[in-house]
C-alpha cells in the first residue's frame, strides 16, 4: 500500500505523455507515411531488384531470397524510423513552451523519459505489426507463437531505440542537428545490423564493428522471434545472446536518457 502514493506522481503524467503522443501521431498522418511507407518501398524496391544477385553465403538454410532476409531488418528500420519521428518531438516541444512547463510541473524527469519511451514504442510496435501482414509475400509463415513472440521483442527494441532518440534530442535545439546525427549514427547502425547483409560476408574489421553494435542483436532478436520454432535465416548471433544484449541495451539507454533528462533543462 506505501508504494501506490510514490508510484501515482510517475506513472500519471507517464500515461498522460504517453497519450499525448498517440493523440499527436493520428492527427499527423504525415509520420505514418515516413515512418512506415519508406522501410516499405525500401523493402520491395531493394528486396526484389536484388533478388537474383543475392547469394546467402553462411545461410542456415539455401534458397533464402533478399526479400525474406531483409524483411526482419525491415521491421526494425520501422522501429528506429518511428523512434526518429517521435523524439524529435521533443526539441519541437522546447520551441512551442511545452517542455519548459512540464519540466516546471511537480512531476519526476523520469515520467518525461517514460511518457516519451512509452508513446514511441507504442507506435513502433503498431507500425511494425502493420508491416507484419506483408510477410507471407517475403515467404515467412506465420504463426501465433511467432507474432507474439515478435510484439514482445519489438516492444523491447523500441524502448531501447526510443530511449536512444531521446537521449539523442533532450540536449539539441536544432531539428537540423538531430537529423546530422541521425544520418551519422542512427542510419549507419541500421546498414550495420546484418539487416542488409550477412555478417558473414563482410570484411573481418567490418564484423568486429557489426559485433559491437547493438542493432545487430536486435535485428537477430526479431529474425529469431519470425523463425521461432523452425530453421532460422541465419546461424548467428544465438537467440539467447539476441535477446539478452537487446534487453541490455534498452535498459541502459533508459537509464541514461533518465540521467540526462534529470542533469539538464
Amino acid at each position: 500500500m506505501s508504494s501506490t502514493p510514490n508510484a501515482v506522481p510517475l506513472l500519471l503524467p507517464a500515461i498522460s505523455l504517453w497519450r499525448r503522443e498517440v493523440v499527436r501521431f493520428v492527427r499527423q498522418r504525415s509520420r505514418v507515411i515516413g515512418a512506415l511507407g519508406t522501410p516499405v518501398v525500401f523493402w520491395l524496391l531493394i528486396g526484389s531488384g536484388l533478388r537474383d544477385s543475392f547469394q546467402a553465403a553462411g545461410a542456415a538454410r539455401p534458397g533464402v531470397s533478399f526479400l525474406e532476409y531483409t524483411f526482419p531488418g525491415t521491421l526494425v528500420m520501422i522501429v528506429l524510423f518511428t523512434a526518429i519521428f517521435s523524439t524529435i518531438s521533443i526539441i519541437e516541444d522546447r520551441r512551442e513552451g511545452f517542455l519548459q512547463a512540464v519540466i516546471a510541473a511537480p512531476v519526476r524527469r523520469t515520467a518525461i523519459v517514460l511518457g516519451k519511451v512509452m508513446g514511441s514504442t507504442t507506435l513502433a510496435v503498431l507500425q511494425a505489426m502493420l508491416f507484419l501482414l506483408l510477410a507471407p509475400l517475403s515467404g515467412i509463415p506465420l504463426t501465433v507463437g511467432s507474432v507474439l513472440a515478435l510484439a514482445a521483442v519489438l516492444m523491447i527494441v523500441g524502448a531501447g531505440l526510443s530511449a536512444l532518440g531521446f537521449l539523442i534530442a533532450w540536449p539539441m535545439d536544432s531539428t537540423q542537428g538531430f537529423h546530422a546525427v541521425m544520418n551519422l549514427l542512427l542510419i549507419p547502425m541500421w546498414l550495420l545490423s546484418g539487416a542488409f547483409f550477412l555478417v558473414s560476408g563482410a570484411a573481418r574489421w567490418l564484423t568486429w564493428v557489426m559485433a559491437a553494435n547493438p542493432l545487430t542483436y536486435c535485428v537477430a532478436a526479431v529474425r529469431h522471434a519470425l523463425y521461432i520454432g523452425r530453421e532460422n535465416a541465419t546461424t548467428a548471433p544465438s537467440p539467447m545472446v539476441s535477446i539478452a544484449v537487446t534487453i541490455g541495451f534498452a535498459a541502459v539507454m533508459i537509464v541514461l536518457a533518465g540521467r540526462v533528462a534529470a542533469s539538464k533543462d
